[in-house]
């Protein structure tokens, strides 16, 4: 299939903490065109079945394969954790996922070869990052732990609260007992408490920023397959989300550290 590099890449997540991954784009490819799908009418997807995960990633897919996107990141732990197959077995433009990008990045990051993974119970009970970095590196050991509070967490804007840092100390209490010299944040909620989690680790453990991970990997294959946007003219960014598209603005500024615009509801 002929893919125009002029347009957009598709980005989209269960519903806010995929913007981490957009406003990583944006800082590192000024030039491309970003369509972002938040689905924020049925989030959180971290408590649903896998079936349920599954036929609302396959919506979502579809939906922005109709916007003529020329790539596919799915944003979301969860959906990248259950859902991957189903929708690169739909899309006939290449698809990227956290979880991959996250894996790759924390093989190349640890050196004593014991690795952390924090993310939701659905994406920690799917096993899909210890079998992501098993891949690359069967040697590697690894120790998972689900953290449900951080989501909420985030959303509140508390990213330095009193009530944040006890959580963290709490959660991550036993995967530092394990003498992790790796953790990979497996949500993408989780970047906006990276100085916070720094703090409670301590500076000897490396944190894996799966939004960073994916963009350089972003980068990599519109090299390879020669897909940049060429244009060299300020770039079009369009959001969609399912419900209440003032909250996700308001929040979403937060994410994205910019004005937010171009917001609109899609209702199945």
């Amino acid at each position: 299939m002929q893919v125009n590099p002029n347009n957009p890449i598709g980005v989209f997540d269960s519903g806010i903490g995929g913007l981490t991954v957009v406003r990583a784009l944006m800082e590192r490819m000024p030039f491309e065109n970003i369509i972002y799908f938040g689905d924020t009418a049925r989030v959180p997807y971290g408590l649903k079945s896998v079936e349920t995960i599954s036929r609302y990633a396959t919506q979502i897919t579809e939906f922005l394969l109709r916007q003529n996107v020329k790539l596919l990141i799915v944003a979301c732990n969860t959906m990248s954790s259950v859902a991957y197959q189903a929708i690169e077995d739909l899309s006939p433009v290449p698809v990227l996922d956290v979880v991959d990008a996250g894996a790759r990045s924390a093989v190349n990051e640890t050196h004593n070869k014991y690795v952390g993974v924090i993310g939701t119970p659905v994406t920690i009970n799917s096993n899909a990052y210890a079998r992501a970095i098993n891949k690359y590196d069967p040697e590697i050991r690894i120790f998972s732990q689900p953290c449900p509070l951080f989501v909420p967490l985030v959303e509140e804007g508390w990213f330095d609260h009193q009530v944040t840092r006890l959580t963290a100390q709490e959660y991550l209490k036993p995967i530092m007992a394990q003498n992790i010299d790796t953790l990979v944040l497996g949500c993408t909620h989780y970047p906006l408490l990276k100085s916070l989690l720094q703090e409670v680790l301590g500076d000897q453990i490396m944190l894996v920023d799966s939004a960073q991970a994916i963009t350089q990997q972003t980068g990599e294959l519109l090299d390879k397959d020669n897909l940049r946007n060429g244009q060299g003219k300020p770039p079009g960014y369009r959001f969609y989300v399912t419900d209440v598209p003032i909250r996700f603005q308001g929040i979403g500024e937060r994410f994205l550290g910019r004005t937010l615009s171009n917001v609109s509801v899609v209702k199945w």
